[in-house]
């Protein structure tokens, strides 16, 4: 099919419709891989996107990725320089960080500025407490005509799940960190 055979009415080129919320869970690999590669397509297709990740403040390599080839798409990273929340509870600086993020993401889900909204890993942040479900589900109900909603993150609530238009979770069969290996460049990171 060539380009000039993609018409509006078929494939919704262009404003997003009425925008969807839309939620990656689960325990499996995949889910921020899964929404970046929804950024790059609408990127590709001319949209705005704003990129959220809560938890990370480590760039991996798909933010670089991001950052030099897709200039238009704005990511803010809501981390600590602790790094991500695993096998150490969460501290005041994370709460801190999570909810200055927070606020950061319903401002831009707001202003008008994006088309696609992604949210990566808020629902962890969600299920440590870092942000309050009701602030969530209150944002989701807030969520202005045309922005397509995208949420992140293992253990999301059974809430979130309900509130949500799409939902799909990524389910481990099989994985080599069972057998040892660290995450690798280009791969995981």
């Amino acid at each position: 099919m060539t380009k000039s055979s993609i018409t509006d009415e078929k494939y919704h080129i262009g404003p997003v419709g009425p925008g969807y919320v839309q939620v990656y869970t689960g325990d499996g690999k995949g889910k921020t891989t899964a929404a970046l590669g929804l950024a790059m397509r609408a990127a590709g297709a001319g949209l705005r996107v704003y990129i959220g990740q809560f938890i990370k403040e480590m760039e991996y390599g798909e933010i670089d990725m991001l950052r030099e080839r897709f200039p238009e798409v704005e990511v803010e990273l809501f981390g600590t320089p602790e790094g991500c929340i695993i096998d150490r509870d969460a501290d005041e600086e994370d709460r801190n960080a999570a909810k200055a993020g927070f606020a950061k993401a319903q401002e831009a889900m707001q202003s008008g500025s994006f088309d696609l909204v992604i949210l990566d890993e808020l629902a962890v942040a969600m299920s440590l407490g870092l942000v309050p479900e009701e602030e969530v589900l209150e944002m989701i109900r807030q969520k202005p005509e045309g922005v397509e909603l995208v949420i992140t993150g293992r253990g999301a609530s059974e809430e979130l799940i309900r509130c949500a238009d799409l939902v799909t979770e990524m389910k481990e069969i099989r994985h080599y960190y069972r057998q040892g290996v660290l995450s690798r460049k280009g791969i995981e990171c």
